[in-house]
């Protein structure tokens, strides 16, 4: 039976354990025995779907058509690092590549290899690996001419970004991309920014001891030059590029013959409440059963 066992784990990559049951179940037929793990493994998965999974990677994916950010969750750090699941990740932005979809049927998208769709392949990965498996968002970008999209990923796939703009290039684009992850910006330009926001800053400024005694003019390009840095903090176009210093974005984007249009900055979990838990007490409960 060992050599049985070894033989339904390279099919299926199902767990010693699993093997075995299911060869026990199935009278020792293989085929019957892959159908008895995709069947359990399958509700096993269902089972899972209620876990709350916040970690896992953010990635982008792009071509000459589109590119998307997009990320996919599962319930530890220590599963985000495993290889296989690393591999899903990289195998589930071909397949959206591949594919034309919407944002509410990205789930059916279909692999050209295996032939099945993403919901399918991360059931089955949640069945394999143990943890609920999800592509919980993306955000697609369909390129038209004269559009180009930079696009990042961080090395330890926790944060990544689209900058998408009229002009400049890809690879011109992809640094404030990564500027964008590194600074988190909330909004792209001045004009992004509520008009209220504004205005209760110029009044904050209005009363700086910095203007008393200036004239007019002088107090116009003081109170300009501390809206500036105060909307440095959060305004994409007013910080200094961190690609090239000594430069803003806004800089930079003139050098390069390109307008801003849009930024998307993914963070793994962004908005899913993570349940803290304790492993040692769980372990002691998994023991008792």
């Amino acid at each position: 039976m060992g050599d049985l066992i070894k033989k339904l784990r390279d099919l299926t990559g199902a767990g010693f354990v699993d093997c075995k049951k299911a060869l026990e179940a199935s009278n020792n037929n293989i085929d019957e025995a892959i159908q008895w793990l995709q069947k359990n493994g399958a509700a096993k998965a269902v089972k899972k779907q209620n876990n709350i999974a916040a970690e896992g990677i953010v990635a982008v994916a792009k071509n000459d058509q589109k590119a998307i950010i997009y990320e996919v969750n599962c319930q530890t750090d220590f599963v985000a690092m495993n290889e296989d699941f690393k591999k899903l990740v990289a195998s589930i932005g071909v397949i959206l590549l591949s594919n034309n979809f919407s944002n509410d049927n990205f789930l059916q998208c279909v692999d050209p290899i295996s032939k099945k769709t993403i919901e399918e392949l991360t059931v089955e990965a949640t069945a394999k690996i143990g943890e609920k498996i999800s592509l919980r968002r993306l955000n697609l970008i369909e390129r038209k001419e004269g559009i180009n999209v930079g696009a990042y990923s961080h090395f330890d796939g926790k944060k990544a970004a689209l900058f998408i703009a009229k002009g400049g290039t890809d690879d011109k684009l992809k640094g404030i991309a990564m500027h964008i992850v590194a600074m988190n910006p909330e909004y792209i330009n001045e004009q992004q920014v509520p008009a209220n926001i504004i205005q209760d800053l110029k009044d904050k400024f209005a009363n700086s001891p910095a203007l008393n005694g200036k004239p007019d003019k002088i107090k116009e390009s003081i109170l300009a030059g501390m809206l500036r840095k105060e909307l440095s903090n959060n305004v994409l176009t007013e910080q200094e590029y961190v690609v090239e210093s000594g430069k803003t974005v806004a800089q930079y984007l003139k050098e390069i013959n390109a307008t801003e249009l849009e930024m998307i900055r993914y963070e793994v979990g962004e908005g899913i409440e993570k349940v803290e838990v304790d492993f040692a007490s769980e372990v002691a409960a998994q023991m008792k059963k």
